[in-house]
């Protein structure tokens, strides 16, 4: 039986040939950039060099020196909240937050750090922009949001937000876990962007980037060698130096070049049709409730059915060659802020691999398992 995958929003399975073929050809010809003046390291420069002008170009950066390449999102997510975070600080955060956000605020707690969630109705945008722009005051001193909840796809006025926050001069940080490659994106926008370079940009795995808006500087979460400096015992005061300290994953940089260069070459519509699609479908089933929204919607959503618990489900369509995820998918805050903590949801993600026959087969395993 072939597999349907449909966890996409986990991390996209399928990449692009040319991922592959990038990341091949890195693995025989990259050393270390800036380890020496040979052909290798070159390339290995090379590597990373193309990869932040790619990004720069997609997220329309006036300067690729501000990308800045990391692990994954969380990781990027760290550097920013806990370089942006001072002492006694109240922190503003949305009320669909992922744990990569929550963990690192609560992990702040003993320097008297304050998060105050803002929870809001699931897909009401202005009622996000209200409240933001009411607690915006006093000792806040960050602002972090999603930009497209990982469970229910709810994409977040951002931009808007992110207007109140220059207004003020209080710094701004988005979550484009689940947006980058689906979403359009302004890297040269107010925020500072953390995002996976292994979900909707199409590369590997243990790759990620923080676009730093300009004029932005953070310190770094590690220290060591750059390549470059060498005499001095202090990280470089420069971008992206400063925040990257060790042996780059050169292989992985070219891999995720490769990727964004398929995301300008594609586009960012290829899911519309397909949620279109899903959300029809598996809304007509009886006992299954989706929780969609026609506008502010991208590429997943979650379900749920009647009388029985996510996990069951989300396995029972796994047995019938469905991958899709079930339980709270890392981000309890959004489900407690949706009213869906107790038994979770079921999610279905699409990627540019998807067809409509996979929903077809989605829907019709699910009419089984609710016949059952």
């Amino acid at each position: 039986m072939p597999l349907i995958y449909l966890d996409n929003a986990a991390t996209t399975l399928h990449k692009p040939p040319e991922v592959w073929a990038a990341m091949q050809k890195a693995l025989a010809t990259c050393g270390g950039a800036g380890r020496g003046g040979h052909e290798p390291a070159q390339k290995a420069a090379d590597a990373l060099f193309s990869c932040r002008e790619e990004a720069a170009n997609l997220f329309h950066m006036s300067g690729s020196e501000r990308v800045v390449l990391t692990h994954n999102a969380t990781h990027a997510l760290n550097m920013a909240i806990k370089g942006l975070t001072r002492r006694g600080m109240t922190v503003l955060i949305s009320g669909y937050e992922h744990n990569a956000v929550v963990r690192p605020l609560k992990s702040l707690e003993y320097k008297g750090v304050r998060t105050v969630t803002l929870a809001t109705p699931l897909f009401d945008t202005e009622a996000v922009v209200q409240k933001f722009a009411e607690a915006l005051k006093g000792d806040v001193g960050l602002c972090v949001c999603t930009h497209m909840s990982n469970v229910f796809g709810f994409v977040l006025p951002v931009e808007r937000i992110a207007a109140l926050c220059k207004q003020k001069g209080i710094p701004m940080i988005v979550d484009a876990s689940q947006s980058a490659g689906l979403v359009p994106i302004d890297g040269d926008l107010y925020p500072y962007w953390c995002m996976p370079g292994h979900k909707s940009l199409y590369g590997p795995q243990g790759t990620g980037l923080l676009l730093v808006p300009p004029g932005g500087m953070l310190p770094p979460l590690t220290e060591g060698g750059t390549g470059g400096d060498s005499r001095s015992h202090i990280m470089p005061d420069y971008l992206p130096d400063r925040l990257e300290a060790g042996t780059h994953n050169a292989p992985g940089a070219a891999g995720l070049a490769a990727g964004i260069r398929f995301v300008r070459r594609n586009g960012y519509d290829y899911a519309d049709p397909l949620l279109k699609k899903a959300v029809e479908k598996v809304s007509e089933i009886k006992g299954v409730r989706v929780y969609s929204h026609p506008v502010c919607q991208k590429a997943l959503f979650s379900f749920t059915v009647e009388g029985k618990d996510s996990e069951t489900v989300a396995t029972a369509l796994s047995d019938r060659g469905i991958a899709v995820r079930g339980g709270l998918h890392c981000s309890p805050l959004a489900h407690t802020t949706a009213g869906t903590a107790a038994l979770g949801t079921v999610r279905a993600a699409f990627s540019y691999k998807n067809r409509e026959r996979d929903i077809d087969a989605l829907t019709r395993a699910l009419q089984g398992i609710v016949s059952l």
